[in-house]
């Protein structure tokens, strides 16, 4: 039975990083703005994840600078002082989330099933969201669900700033454009240099032009640096050198993504730009390219079985692989077939009519 019987004047979201994940729960923002559009809608999230999140229409956000240390709670609590919601969709299962969220006034605070509610999650809550599927986004609309939503098919919709559509523009015109992604901010996720080298050589022979995008850390950076030392078929390596804002304007101009998991991953679906993931800690149908999920390359399975003796579906459903060196039981051969693939059932290789 719905929570809910009308829609609600004033709802807040918490949900702090990251980039990823944000981007999945906008499919239930909007799902939200489409079934009550009148709703107040405040978003509280990360200072970095912020800067992308600012784009999405008709929606407060309020950061929680988690650099602060103990300050950034005191910030967000006296900024919601005066405040008080119908409702708090508490989306994030850890522990800092759930303390900031003991300054959320809301009568409704609705919070992960006890399965999903690590960190003690629960505790915080007083009402329990069952997911509606395995992927995260799904587990995201099993919130729309207990609301009363009766739409609950995910959809985006993202306006790229124009200032950040003119800088893409220099580099959209270079088509049929590849943009790889080769690090997440967790090295274990990475891919190999030579790998996404080879990847490189097969789609500019393919016709493609490559390019690499990626933040500004150093780690991705230096991996960034050795793909372009490997091979000369990089026509551009600007990762550290946009803004998200920047960065998914990019993406929305792209043919293909290719990442490991990682948040440009996510930032494509936004735009409905097509995605070639990488898979081998987390299992691709609950952390996946949402409308890619069928062409992720994932030695997930076999990982999982070599280092445990179980399937997936023997297992808890955020079961991650620990293997430090998983990633490299994806070979050049498996990328490429994939690659092929993709771009021959999307047509990504031909010239748009």
């Amino acid at each position: 039975m719905a929570l809910l019987g009308s829609a609600p004047a004033s709802l807040c979201l918490l949900r702090l990083s990251a980039i990823g994940d944000c981007c999945h729960a906008i499919a239930l923002v909007q799902a939200i703005q489409r079934q009550w559009p009148q709703t107040r809608i405040t978003w509280i999230t990360g200072k970095v994840e912020a800067n992308l999140l600012q784009l999405v229409p008709n929606v407060e956000i309020i950061v929680f600078d988690k650099g602060t240390g103990w300050r950034a709670y005191a910030t967000l609590w006296k900024q919601l002082r005066e405040r008080r919601f119908d409702v708090l969709l508490h989306m994030q299962a850890a522990l800092r989330a759930s303390l900031a969220s003991l300054g959320i006034r809301a009568r409704h605070r609705l919070g992960f099933e006890r399965e999903r509610a690590k960190d003690g999650q629960w505790l915080f809550t007083n009402h329990k969201v069952a997911a509606t599927g395995e992927h995260v986004v799904d587990g995201f609309m099993g919130f729309g669900q207990a609301l009363g939503l009766t739409d609950l098919t995910p959809h985006w919709t993202l306006p790229v700033p124009a200032e950040a559509e003119q800088w893409a523009s220099a580099y959209a015109e270079r088509q049929p454009l590849l943009l790889i992604c080769p690090a997440a901010s967790k090295t274990y996720k990475n891919w190999t240099a030579e790998g996404y080298a080879a990847l490189a050589d097969h789609a500019h022979g393919k016709g493609m032009q490559v390019m690499l995008i990626g933040s500004p850390a150093q780690q991705e950076r230096d991996l960034a640096a050795k793909i372009c030392q490997l091979t000369d078929n990089i026509a551009e390596n600007l990762v550290g050198k946009t803004n998200l804002p920047q960065l998914q304007a990019l993406i929305k101009a792209a043919r293909l993504v290719v990442a490991p998991d990682t948040g440009p991953t996510h930032m494509a679906t936004l735009v409905n730009t097509p995605v070639l993931g990488l898979y081998a800690h987390h299992n691709p149908q609950r952390t996946g390219p949402y409308r890619c999920r069928d062409y992720v390359v994932s030695v997930y399975d076999e990982a999982l079985l070599a280092e445990t003796g179980k399937t997936a579906a023997q297992l808890p459903w955020r079961t991650r692989v620990k293997d430090a060196n998983a990633m490299q039981r994806i070979t050049t051969a498996m990328v490429e077939a994939q690659f092929d693939r993709i771009t021959h059932d999307l047509n990504l290789l031909q010239e748009p009519s």
